[in-house]
């Protein structure tokens, strides 16, 4: 059994970014493939015959697929070892510390950084439980607008994502001196003979950019999981000085 979660949970970690999407501009022209980037009125879109900007002004709607159906495949490709980001980063004692992306966090002991869940857009972090059956993993998006403003896009890439979709709870906290937001969400999967899973994702404003923390597992397993869940967010710090930031 808990080869069989690895394999699914592992498998919707990989996908969850790469669902595509079909936009539609104001001269009828659609686009299919997934956004990958969002940057002051454009979003990067990355498409079969390769990626492109498009000004988010001349969007009129963004649909997604049934679930269940394929996306584009050159935009679905598990990456290869190669394509992965080189990320610099420890765990050492429950301590894990980000230099690529200047932050850290606390777990406990039986977890452990997990290669497989780098390879999305934006992931700079990754980390599982050594059975394998909770995950975590750190998105950095640069991002001009308001923390309102990406919640919802955010939430766009998880309906996108997931059947049954359901929001749960939205919290306002405060965590390493910022004022972030704290979402809880569940949903079904498709490729997995609609496996529910449970979301509890921070998404946590500094400077320019936002970091998304997000921790997941199997919904019979979220209700013992959510109090460690809850603390590994509200253990984020942001490392590097205000002075002494350079860009990512």
């Amino acid at each position: 059994m808990y080869r069989t979660l690895f394999a699914v949970l592992i498998f919707f970690a990989i996908t969850v970014s790469v669902t595509a999407e079909e936009i539609v501009l104001k001269d009828g022209t659609k686009i299919v493939g997934r956004m990958t980037a969002i940057s002051g009125d454009k979003i990067d879109v990355e498409t079969a015959y390769g990626k492109m900007s498009v000004k988010r002004a001349d969007i009129v709607t963004i649909s997604f697929p049934e679930n269940g159906k394929e996306g584009v495949p050159a935009a679905g490709a598990r990456p290869s070892q190669d394509d992965k980001p080189k990320i610099e980063e420890a765990l050492d004692a429950g301590q894990y510390t980000n230099k690529t992306g200047d932050f850290s966090l606390a777990v406990s002991s039986d977890w452990k950084i997990n290669p497989t869940l780098y390879g999305t857009s934006g992931v700079i972090a990754g980390l599982s439980t050594r059975d394998s059956m909770r995950y975590l993993v750190v998105v950095r998006e640069e991002y001009p607008g308001s923390i309102e403003s990406y919640k919802g896009l955010t939430e766009i890439q998880a309906r996108s994502n997931l059947g049954d979709y359901e929001k749960i709870s939205e919290i306002p906290m405060t965590i390493d001196n910022k004022s972030a937001i704290v979402i809880s969400y569940r949903g079904t999967l498709a490729k997995a003979n609609n496996l529910p899973v449970q979301f509890l994702s921070a998404i946590i404003p500094v400077g320019n950019a936002y970091y998304r923390v997000t921790t997941w597992c199997v919904e019979p397993l979220f209700n013992e999981s959510q109090s460690m869940f809850e603390k590994i967010i509200s253990s984020y710090h942001y490392t590097m000085a205000p002075a002494s930031r350079s860009k990512f």
